[in-house]
């Protein structure tokens, strides 16, 4: 895309009918949407909860459900994954009954009220659109969508606001009292007028052979193995045993750090700046380390903000070091300068730094809890029992942060400047 091209369909997926395939699907999906509403959960009842994806993700939240379940009223009834093998064993190890191989089959069960959505990023949105519309709350993994999917994240962002269900995307760090406590700092004037922010993600590892397991490297599309299901809006290709166990290799179903890990990262900042769509990003970077794979491995963005400030967001797989020092497993801490300071974390304390001429002193503030995972998620059924939907992680800031990632690898491909239209509600390039 050059010459200021407006993003165009081939960015932005297929049709619904396309997705939803074959006729027994189609049924399926007439039938959750027959019975999409919102059971009213009482404060004693136990939530129902079903995991869409079975992978690495998808058993991550699971063992945490399962840890939780207890002290916040829930249980695991359903799993759905592609790969029946891997539903299968996923079903065994947490004791879950049911098991789908087709989501619209899994969001169609009475007994579900909640699903967490950890399948590949290109299928992250259909799939928390439909949950939507079938009347369940929905925990989705970032990215919220593929990098090429900015009208399915436009679309997205408008179906949560539409409707009554609870949304929380998949950004645990958010969990961090850091950045809510350095949120109130800048609104409370501290450092001055925000102007600059810098963050990213640094670690050593790719998503080829030690990143990514191949379960079966004899396995072959079939009953079994839904390799339609899996493309979905991507291009169409014969079924390939590397592409759908190492998925994070291509760019057809990931980003690579942009899109895999910069939400992490970029997520805090936007929340502790309170600043919303970008006006331009400009990227730089490529497979400078990791050759196996289609995706970069090294990704530097600059995201410029209509509230004149500018956002630095850097990182490598190929080097674990970070500057400012990690918070989390690779997440750079951010900084963020304004006219009269800057804020960071050192350690468990938020700190002031005064500018050069600032008559202000330096100060430092106790983080009272850092990140955890558990406790985003207790949040999480918290508010769906509470029909609350400013989660800890919200679809509104998602669609601010994805935007501002799918700019910036539309950037990198098209070596040029991404802009967003704010009238238009649209990327150019």
């Amino acid at each position: 895309m050059s010459g200021n091209k407006e993003l165009t369909a081939r960015h932005s997926g297929i049709t619904r009918r396309d997705f939803l395939g074959t006729t027994a699907v189609v049924s399926a999906a007439a039938t959750f949407t027959a019975l999409s509403s919102t059971r009213v959960l009482g404060a004693n009842e136990r939530i129902g909860v079903g995991v869409i994806g079975a992978g690495g993700r998808g058993n991550s939240h699971l063992t945490v459900v399962r840890k939780i379940q207890d002290e916040s009223n829930v249980d695991l009834v359903a799993v759905c994954d592609v790969y029946r093998p891997r539903a299968q064993k996923a079903a065994e190890k947490y004791k879950v009954s049911q098991i789908y191989t087709d989501h619209r089959e899994l969001l169609a069960d009475p007994k579900v009220d909640v699903v967490s959505i950890a399948t590949p990023d290109h299928i992250h949105g259909y799939q928390a659109i439909d949950a939507l519309q079938a009347g369940k709350d929905v925990y989705c993994e970032k990215p919220v969508t593929h990098w090429r999917q900015f009208k399915l994240t436009r679309r997205l962002a408008r179906e949560v606001e539409n409707s009554k269900q609870v949304f929380q995307l998949g950004t645990q760090g958010m969990s961090d009292d850091a950045w809510a406590l350095m949120r109130q700092l800048v609104r409370d004037g501290l450092i001055g007028q925000p102007i600059h922010a810098e963050c990213g993600y640094f670690r050593v590892g790719d998503w080829g052979e030690r990143g990514m397991p191949v379960d079966d490297p004899n396995a072959q599309a079939g009953p079994d193995l839904n390799w339609k299901a899996f493309l979905g809006d991507s291009p169409k290709r014969r079924f390939d045993v590397s592409r759908f166990f190492r998925w994070r290799m291509y760019e057809d179903y990931a980003g690579g750090p942009v899109t895999d890990l910069y939400p992490h990262s970029l997520t805090p900042v936007v929340s502790i700046l309170g600043v919303n769509m970008p006006t331009s990003v400009v990227a730089a970077g490529g497979k400078l380390r990791y050759e196996e794979r289609e995706v970069p491995d090294s990704f530097d963005m600059l995201i410029s903000y209509p509230e004149k400030v500018t956002v630095a967001v850097l990182g490598t797989q190929g080097n674990n070091y970070c500057a400012t020092g990690s918070r989390g497993s690779g997440s750079r801490i951010p900084v963020v300068q304004g006219w009269e300071g800057s804020i960071t974390v050192q350690g468990s304390e938020v700190v002031f730094i005064p500018a050069e001429g600032s008559k202000k002193e330096a100060k430092r503030f106790p983080i009272e809890r850092k990140e955890d995972f558990s406790r985003f998620w207790t949040t999480f059924f918290d508010c769906c029992r509470r029909r609350d939907k400013n989660t800890l992680s919200t679809m509104s800031m998602g669609y601010a942060v994805q935007t501002a990632l799918q700019m910036g690898m539309l950037a990198y491909r098209e070596e040029g400047v991404a802009r967003f239209d704010a009238k238009k509600e649209s990327i150019r390039v």
